[in-house]
């Protein structure tokens, strides 16, 4: 498992969506390693580490995850993750809660239902048309992630975006494709009462894909589980709002500290 380190402080652990690698991350560690220790994977497909042939499930890259602080050394850390990785995080923190100091959930989901398994077949079905993971991301994936306006009112901040995945090394057609069975595949519903570590849940308020209709369940099941909405952003407010991201997320990441 590849990883990169920055900062000092408590280990704050980032485990990145689907398609990506721990440089997803840029914007947050960069005001994040100011506090924490922040140590960016690039989960199972992903990256430069290992894609293994086989299922890949969201508990299965958890383990993934466990075994990797223990190799490296940490006993827990706070845990945050978006999308793919908020679901990663969250079997983190079900079967391995004294590692998991703080969970940070964003633009996640309990049980992957009809509409977002339509939404991951369509960009399957475009990989398969373009052979391209990033090509397939940033016409596919990207409107996805962003509202209209910041394509209309920022449309070169949209292709300097597109440059940056351009950039990383490109995923395999088929680990993408493993990566997306996971996500398919993704129930955590009947195991979210288990998890006792304080927990920040976010949403973009404009999001389709992980929208607020996952709100109530994440919110009911983890007790003292905190909700957030980021106004005007879709489902990457990591990029669309950084400032107020960063400051929404650290605020969370201070309060469960020390």
């Amino acid at each position: 498992m590849n990883y990169e380190q920055q900062g000092s402080g408590e280990p704050l652990i980032l485990i990145p969506y689907l398609a990506a690698d721990n440089a997803c991350y840029a914007f947050q560690v960069a005001e994040y390693a100011k506090h924490f220790t922040c140590i960016s994977v690039d989960p199972r497909g992903a990256g430069e580490t290992d894609k293994p042939a086989g299922a890949y499930t969201t508990e299965l890259m958890a383990d993934d995850v466990s075994g990797f602080m223990q190799a490296i050394g940490v006993e827990h850390a706070h845990i945050s993750g978006l999308s793919l990785g908020g679901a990663i995080g969250m079997w983190l923190a079900v079967k391995y809660p004294a590692k998991v100091k703080s969970l940070s959930v964003h633009s996640g989901w309990h049980k992957t239902d009809t509409f977002l398994k339509t939404v991951v077949e369509s960009w399957r079905v475009l990989l398969k048309a373009t052979g391209s993971v990033p090509e397939m991301i940033i016409t596919g994936i990207f409107p996805w992630c962003f509202t209209p306006e910041l394509y209309v009112n920022k449309a070169d901040y949209i292709e300097s975006l597109a440059g940056f995945v351009r950039s990383r090394p490109p995923q395999p057609v088929e680990a993408f494709l493993r990566q997306t069975e996971a996500v398919i595949a993704h129930d955590i519903e009947s195991q979210l009462s288990k998890i006792k570590a304080a927990t920040q849940i976010t949403f973009g308020r404009h999001d389709q894909v992980t929208s607020t209709r996952f709100a109530n369940v994440l919110t009911e099941n983890i007790a003292g589980s905190e909700l957030l909405i980021f106004e005007g952003c879709s489902h990457a407010p990591i990029y669309e709002n950084v400032a107020d991201f960063n400051q929404r997320t650290l605020e969370f990441l201070h309060r469960h500290s020390g």
